[in-house]
C-alpha cells in the first residue's frame, strides 16, 4: 500500500442512514476509496459510539426515525466533543430547505439523493480537505482572540458568543487579514455552496457579528460592490 493510501485508511467516517441499501452503498464506496467506515441506523447508537471514538467526518442523513439528522446536527454541535466534527447531510430533494436549515445549524455540505457514487466521494474528500488545512490554533487581532483549540473568542477580554457559522466567518477573516473576500468567496468557502440569495445570506452575518464583536465589528470594512475585509482604522463613510 502507497503512503497515500495509507494515509487515508486512518481516516474514520461514520454514516447514519436508515435505508440499508443506501448506507451498504456508501459504506462500500468509502471504503474502496481507503476510509475506514463505521455505519448506524438511528442517532443513539451513533453518539454512543462517538462516546467510545470520534469520527473524522460523519455523513448525516436528514430523514431518520426518532431523532431527526437535523437534531442530531444540532446536539453534535452543542457538545463540546463533537461540535468541530465535519458533517455532511444526505437528504431527498425535496427536502432542500432542510439541507439549507442544515447548514446554518453546522453542517459542511449536503447532498441530495439520488447522487452518484463519483460525486458522493469527491464531496466527502472536499470537506475532509477543508478541515485538514493547517491552520493557527491562536489568533490575534487587535483586541480580539480567537483560540480555535478550545473554540473561543475573547473582545478585550471578555468572552463573545457567537454561532458556528459566525465562528467561521470571523476565524476566515482573521485567515486573511487585509485581504479583500468577495461575497462569492465567502459563500463558497464558510457554507460551502452557491445559490440564490447568498449576498442577503452574507451581509446578514457580518451584519449579526459585527454587532456581537461591539467596537472592534467597525474592523469588518465593507469593500463595495465587491465584499469584505478585516484592517485596523474605521471605515470610510
Amino acid at each position: 500500500m502507497d503512503t497515500e493510501s495509507q494515509k487515508r485508511v486512518r481516516i474514520l467516517i461514520y454514516i447514519v442512514e436508515d435505508d440499508i441499501n443506501i448506507r451498504e452503498m456508501e459504506e462500500y464506496a468509502l471504503r474502496n476509496s481507503g476510509f475506514e467506515v463505521m455505519g448506524f441506523s438511528e442517532g443513539s447508537s451513533f453518539f454512543a459510539q462517538c462516546e467510545k471514538k470520534l469520527p473524522d467526518l460523519v455523513v448525516l442523513d436528514i430523514m431518520l426515525p426518532g431523532e431527526s439528522g437535523l437534531d442530531m446536527l444540532k446536539k453534535m454541535r452543542q457538545s463540546e466533543r463533537t461540535k468541530q466534527v465535519p458533517v455532511v447531510l444526505v437528504t431527498a430533494k425535496t427536502s432542500e430547505i432542510d439541507a439549507v436549515r442544515g447548514l446554518d445549524a453546522g453542517a459542511d455540505d449536503y447532498i441530495t439523493k439520488p447522487f452518484g457514487i463519483m460525486e458522493f466521494i469527491s464531496r466527502v474528500k472536499a470537506v475532509l480537505r477543508r478541515y485538514q488545512v493547517n491552520r493557527e490554533e491562536v489568533i490575534h487581532f487587535e483586541e480580539i482572540l480567537m483560540d480555535d483549540r478550545k473554540r473561543v473568542v475573547k473582545v478585550d477580554g471578555k468572552q463573545c458568543n457567537l454561532t458556528y457559522k459566525e465562528y467561521e466567518l470571523l476565524k476566515y477573516f482573521l485567515q486573511n487579514q487585509g485581504i479583500v473576500l468577495s461575497r462569492d468567496k465567502i459563500m463558497d468557502t464558510i457554507w460551502g455552496m452557491d445559490f440564490e440569495g447568498e449576498s442577503r445570506t452574507v451581509d446578514m452575518h457580518i451584519k449579526t457579528l459585527r454587532q456581537k464583536l461591539g467596537s472592534c465589528g467597525s474592523y469588518i470594512k465593507t469593500v463595495r460592490n465587491v465584499g469584505y475585509k478585516l484592517e485596523k482604522g474605521k471605515e470610510e463613510p
